[in-house]
């Protein structure tokens, strides 16, 4: 049986780092339980403690990133008051937030439906996070008159595209900096003022 957040020990809560730490580093797919007990010293039945299997494990990971993505990305918007610093604010925190998941991390999770569903579902939250931001700007009268729900589609797609390393590949981009430049486009596109990043 998983034992909850709340719950864990200190050393658990260093092992669920750890193993977010290796998983965006080298992936998860070719690990067996057994593999992660020798790299985190640790026993098997310690990592069990954590997750029931080693899909469960990576699932649980998987989550633990994006939970600690967004309390981070939510934490440097907040910093910003004014709409448009706001709106870049928060695509450079993604941006960052993103950066220690390497190639072979984006590889596995493209492979592993219930993960995907977790990066899609954090893509979702975020889209519909930078439509709020948008419609708080046209509000203001700072951004111009634009349908929040379509650019925020349209970064959305586009969010879909980094993460399945659609964009790397077609532009040479790794995923940091498709998430700078899609911050500048946008408020390059919708800042009545002109861009002020």
């Amino acid at each position: 049986m998983e034992i909850t957040d709340q719950r864990m020990t200190r050393r658990q809560a260093e092992l669920l780092d750890q193993l977010e730490e290796l998983f965006l580093a080298e992936g998860f797919a070719r690990f067996t339980l057994e593999d992660l007990a020798l790299r985190l010293h640790c026993s098997k039945s310690t990592l069990y403690a954590l997750a029931g299997s080693k899909e469960q494990l990576a699932l649980r990971v998987i989550r633990h990133f994006f939970r600690k993505a967004t309390d981070a990305v939510e934490a440097q918007t907040l910093t910003e008051a004014d709409p448009a610093r706001r709106v870049v604010a928060y695509l450079t925190a993604v941006a960052g937030a993103l950066a220690p998941a390497g190639p072979a991390f984006h590889r596995d999770l493209e492979a592993f439906a219930p993960g995907r569903e977790v990066y899609e579902r954090n893509t979702a939250l975020a889209a519909g996070r930078v439509r709020e931001l948008i419609a708080d700007g046209v509000a203001q009268g700072l951004f111009r008159e634009v349908h929040p729900a379509l650019v925020a589609d349209t970064v959305t797609t586009l969010m879909l595209r980094i993460g399945r390393g659609d964009t790397g590949r077609a532009t040479g981009l790794d995923d940091a900096a498709a998430y700078r430049e899609l911050a500048l486009l946008l408020l390059h596109g919708i800042d009545r003022r002109g861009a002020r990043a």
